[in-house]
């Protein structure tokens, strides 16, 4: 995956995905090689996840929600990452 805030008007190839997706209230101009609906899924999932802790931490600042969210989304991801590795072992071990 790869997406890049869109600053000063950086050139990209044709090929890429340009879209402006909205997260916590800012927008963001991203260029990237995703199709346009899996980076609104990716927003909103990131827009989700920074609203839930904001909701019951409302005395965070934004750069701490941001944080909060992305390492609660890495832990998911490496859980998720954990039990696929599991699985594909077992797939293995009946092989």
């Amino acid at each position: 995956m790869v997406l890049s805030k869109d600053i000063l008007g950086e050139t990209m190839d044709d090929k890429q995905c340009k879209i402006t997706v909205e997260v916590y209230g800012e927008s963001y101009a991203l260029k990237g090689d995703l199709e346009a609906e899996r980076v609104r899924m990716i927003a909103e999932l990131v827009d989700a996840k920074m609203r839930a802790i904001a909701k019951t931490n409302a005395y965070l600042s934004p750069t701490k929600v941001a944080v909060l969210a992305a390492l609660n989304i890495a832990d998911e991801y490496l859980r998720l990452e954990n039990d696929f590795n599991q699985l594909v072992q077992m797939v293995k071990d009946v092989k």
